[in-house]
């Protein structure tokens, strides 16, 4: 079913930069045996909208494209659900996977519906479901209208993407690829991620003074976020107030170019939802993922490979590259620590939780202080990010590409980044005690 999707939206995708969309859905509908609302469901999702059924669907489907909705929510149902993937147990799979227990089954009807109230629109229940009775949109054809007009558009993508596109990809090949999509260029959140690092390693020294302190990175994972948020608000306290790279990426790239849009692309249905948090809302204007990438660069024959290898300097870390993975954020905040506090390196004791399954243990375990641990890391996937639904490869095959691009840096320490200090230098920071300060590392936070 999910192969179907995918040729459908390359379909749709082809006709709208043809010229041909309204044409193309009409003759899409004029198939017999279909079910109509369904299938405007499905397209709706395709296309960034949440448009109904109705004798208009086509035109108002353009005019939902158009006039982009960043509100929208997510993940929605695309048809109704038979409940036929219960298991031995009862289970039912969407329902089993949620971790914020949002999708319920209306015994009277049947089937299953999502608890609008819960759903974070994480996405995990979209890969759970056998039929593909639940999707997420995708946000391609509304960004498509900027991308014609030639408007400044950087795409930040995250650390996850090294391998993903085939293994002698290099991330310069990435580069030509969008450029040839229409980006104006594009940028490793890895050098995001250094900044952050710089920052949780500060508020480590600054909260962390004896092996029973606490600290909670907030870093990366919106599961992990949403799960501190939601279930474990007593904990709240111990998280660093620390934006996602993906966040800080998008507010030091519009601090610096204002008119600019800036479009992340990970493996992670999640970041959708996270992009419109309103305490971070305007900081990222679309989310792609790379499963998406995949089916727009094949639509409009790009291949990486065969493509120029548009370098530039280096300025991510060995640290910030390593945050695709589980257990990277811990490396890059212990490295950083070790060179900005050598007193304090011995005392940084982290653990990480893999996985929906892990992240509740640890967390329940750190309620009632049973973790031998003072720095705590989160992963909503198991392996960390190149776990993620979205990915296109195996999560080992993703961790073994992460792990060879980060070593090869040329930087190892976050500090290190000569690029890096220019750019804080230009959003006001000029050096770590400026870190210490609430307004200029303001850019950096939000609040839980």
């Amino acid at each position: 079913m999910k192969e179907k999707y995918s040729q459908l939206f390359k379909v749709i995708l082809e006709s709208y930069y043809s010229g041909n969309f309204e044409q193309k859905i009409k003759e899409i509908f004029s198939e017999s045996n279909i079910d109509k609302e369904e299938l405007c469901s499905v397209i709706s999702s395709l296309c960034g909208t949440n448009i109904p059924y109705s004798s208009n669907f086509t035109s108002d489907l353009k005019n939902a494209i158009e006039n982009y909705n960043k509100n929208n929510k997510i993940v929605n149902k695309t048809k109704r659900c038979s409940l036929d993937c219960k298991d031995e147990n009862g289970d039912i799979a969407c329902v089993k996977s949620c971790p914020f227990e949002a999708i319920l089954v209306d015994n009277d009807k049947n089937t299953t519906y999502i608890d609008t109230d819960k759903c974070t629109d994480c996405g995990i229940c979209v890969e759970s479901c056998p039929s593909g009775g639940i999707m997420d949109q995708v946000q391609f054809l509304p960004l498509a209208n900027i991308l014609k007009d030639n408007s400044p558009v950087i795409a930040a993508v995250a650390p996850a993407i090294v391998g993903q596109f085939g293994s002698d990809i290099k991330i310069g090949q990435l580069r030509s690829a969008f450029k040839k999509m229409g980006f104006t260029d594009m940028v490793e959140v890895a050098f995001f991620a250094d900044m952050l690092t710089l920052k949780e390693s500060i508020e480590f020294d600054h909260y962390v003074n004896s092996e029973d302190d606490l600290m909670i990175t907030s870093c990366c994972c919106p599961m992990w976020v949403g799960m501190l948020k939601r279930v474990y608000k007593d904990l709240v306290k111990y998280v660093s107030p620390s934006v996602s790279p993906m966040i800080a990426a998008g507010r030091v790239i519009k601090k610096l170019n204002s008119n600019c849009n800036v479009v992340f692309v990970g493996p992670c249905i999640a970041k959708k939802a996270e992009a419109k948090n309103k305490d971070i809302a305007g900081s990222i204007d679309f989310v792609l993922t790379f499963q998406e990438l995949k089916d727009i660069f094949e639509t409009f024959k790009i291949n990486p490979s065969e493509l120029e290898n548009d370098e530039s300097s280096e300025y991510a870390s060995k640290g910030g590259r390593l945050y695709a993975r589980t257990g990277g954020v811990s490396i890059a905040v212990n490295d950083a620590v070790g060179r900005i506090f050598p007193e304090k390196k011995n005392l940084l004791k982290a653990i990480q939780a893999n996985g929906i399954k892990e992240c509740k243990e640890i967390l329940s375990k750190a309620q009632n202080n049973e973790i031998h641990a003072n720095f705590i890391e989160g992963m909503g996937c198991i392996g960390g990010c190149v776990g993620g639904p979205k990915a296109i490869i195996s999560k080992e095959q993703g961790k073994k590409h992460v792990d060879e691009f980060a070593n090869n840096s040329d930087i190892n320490v976050a500090v290190d980044s000569i690029c890096m200090n220019t750019i804080l230098n230009k959003i006001g920071i000029n050096s770590i005690d400026d870190f210490k300060d609430e307004e200029k590392i303001s850019i950096f936070e939000r609040n839980f």
